[in-house]
């Protein structure tokens, strides 16, 4: 676990509960996608494509990350209610497979109906630019592997995984970012996305 990691809090939680005696169980999921989800990092993407910008990710690009959809991850929880063998079980829950930080930008643009193979992707060195976003976050995902396996809750809980990422996407795009468009309820800030390609 990173000590930096503002998350860490749910490991202490986990192991409080655990030493406890307090039955719980702990789903673990990795990063939250989908229509209405309240944390729509695939719009960060849905904003620059539907622009025509560039699309400036850190790193090489091929960090993998996992996604799991918001309606999946409901599913999975509501399992666990009055389940008394997952009582002291922890589940990761993502879909079935990981997805590059590239890869998720041609996913989105697909899910667009744009063509994936036309869209501009611009790599650079996070490092470079610490400091220069000051509290503004430059791209949605840490940049690092982040995925995991969700065959224990596959395995354990009376779950199956409905969403793959393009069908996830897809949802995500026509009932979330279509309707916001709509609505003027895009954030549409790109100043981070012009400080990189600005220095590029």
């Amino acid at each position: 676990v990173d000590p930096k990691s503002r998350h860490k809090g749910k490991l202490h939680t986990e192991k409080y509960l655990a030493e406890s005696g307090i039955k719980y169980t702990s789903i673990r999921p990795t990063y939250i996608y989908g229509a209405l989800n309240y944390n729509p990092l695939e719009q960060w993407f849905f904003e620059r494509l539907d622009a025509g910008r560039t699309v400036p990710v850190p790193g090489h690009g091929q960090h993998l990350t996992g996604l799991g959809h918001v309606v999946d991850l409901a599913n999975a929880m509501a399992t666990v209610v009055g389940n008394s063998s997952t009582v002291g079980q922890i589940y990761n829950v993502q879909d079935r497979t990981a997805i590059t930080f590239d890869g998720m930008v041609r996913a989105c643009a697909s899910a667009m109906g744009m063509d994936a193979n036309e869209v501009k992707i611009m790599h650079y060195d996070p490092e470079f630019f610490k400091g220069a976003f000051g509290k503004k976050k430059a791209f949605p995902m840490r940049p690092q592997h982040f995925f995991t396996s969700p065959a224990k809750a596959l395995t354990d809980l009376d779950w199956s995984i409905e969403y793959d990422t393009a069908m996830g996407l897809r949802d995500s795009y026509q009932n979330d970012f279509v309707h916001k468009k709509a609505a003027g309820k895009l954030k549409n800030d790109f100043s981070t996305d012009d400080i990189v390609l600005n220095a590029m």
